[in-house]
């Protein structure tokens, strides 16, 4: 599955390659509550056929009438520079437009982008490249720029800048059921996923499609995969040989989130082999999450990948996650035994079924 924000830009490009009209909406300013984040994108052809979202369905309908049809109030042209379009400003708008209580966005909007500009920035998002995309607000001519930073959203009187980049990606070493729900719900949040299982067994049985699976050991598998700030590396295998060597791996990167499943026990004796066996310390391991997810009384395989992808996104979009909602913290807090969870998941190199250990 695609990151949203290709999707949005290669529609632009090829409507634009066709000789039809389209529109660029990119949110540039949030007030209070708002349904979309500043720098998400939305394409709309010249029929109304939408790509993308800027409110989730409040302010498109707003934008179609008025793109598409010649006769509607404050019509919106087919051509011409940039110009800002301001929703929610009063109360009254708001309710008219569906937005939250008190919220309000701006959106700049984008007449029939340069179809060479936009085929340009394709190639370069294709072939893997963090680009910034310089838009000139005075006559809409564009540069686009390499960068080895991704940055939030800039606009001023002259220039919006908008960085576009590779996919968020996550790398599971472990091609178990557990994998399976993680991956299917890491996909529906843009993710582009890679699985890592040298044993045969597990491979064999992969079901979820869009997924690349790879059979390298798992620490080699890290160092090819070259994890950036927009990466994250979650080992679920429960076996030391996979799972150690390829954590270490990836502590040495730039990723967002690194951690591993398991019980507080097996965490705990994790931690203890890389400092006695692999030269670690308590220090080097500080970024190392276990046992990953937040505490929500998950059981289930597909229970427990709704909260790992949680704690995924909490540390991704940069949401303090206080102790109420550490799976250690509280389990320790409720005196729960370090077991309790009933479901079966693969859990050692061996190919057939046996009671989980306790992963939550």
């Amino acid at each position: 599955m695609e990151n949203l924000d290709l999707t949005v830009l290669r529609a632009v490009r090829d409507w634009r390659k066709e000789g039809k009209h389209a529109m660029l909406a990119t949110v540039v300013q949030t007030f209070g509550s708002s349904p979309r984040p500043v720098g998400c994108v939305m394409a709309m052809r010249e029929d109304g056929l939408v790509k993308g979202s800027i409110s989730g369905g409040c302010l498109e309908d707003d934008l179609i009438a008025r793109y598409t049809q010649p006769g509607a109030k404050d019509p919106l042209p087919r051509t011409g520079p940039p110009r800002v379009e301001k929703y929610g400003i009063t109360s009254e708008e708001a309710h008219r437009f569906g937005l939250p209580c008190g919220g309000s966005l701006q959106i700049l909007l984008e007449f029939d982008p340069d179809a060479q500009s936009m085929d340009e920035l394709m190639q370069a998002l294709d072939a893997g490249k963090l680009v910034r995309r310089c838009l000139n607000l005075k006559d809409g001519s564009v540069r686009i720029e390499e960068t080895d930073e991704p940055d939030e959203l800039s606009i001023n009187a002259e220039e919006l800048v908008n960085t576009f980049g590779p996919e968020y990606r996550m790398l599971l070493i472990g091609a178990g059921q557990m994998s399976e729900y993680l991956a299917s719900i890491a996909q529906i949040c843009n993710f582009a996923v890679t699985v890592c299982d040298p044993r045969d067994e597990y491979r064999g049985d992969w079901s979820v499609p869009g997924v690349k699976v790879v059979s390298t050991m798992p620490d080699d598998t890290v160092a090819a995969f070259t994890p950036d700030a927009r990466s994250c590396v979650i080992a679920l295998t429960h076996d030391p040989k996979l799972d150690d060597l390829a954590l270490l791996q990836a502590l040495d990167t730039p990723a967002f989130y690194v951690g591993a499943i398991g019980s507080r026990r097996n965490n705990s004796q994790r931690r203890q082999r890389m400092i006695e066996y692999l030269e670690q310390t308590e220090e080097s391991l500080k970024q190392l999450r276990g046992p990953v997810g937040i505490y929500i009384g998950s059981k289930t395989p597909a229970e427990i990948a709704v909260s790992v992808m949680a704690e995924v996104l909490a540390v991704k979009n940069g949401v303090p996650l206080g102790r109420a909602m550490d799976v250690a913290e509280v389990k320790n807090a409720l005196g729960l035994p370090d077991g309790e969870t009933s479901c079966f998941v693969p859990i050692s190199n061996e190919p057939q079924l046996r009671p989980a250990k306790p992963l939550r």
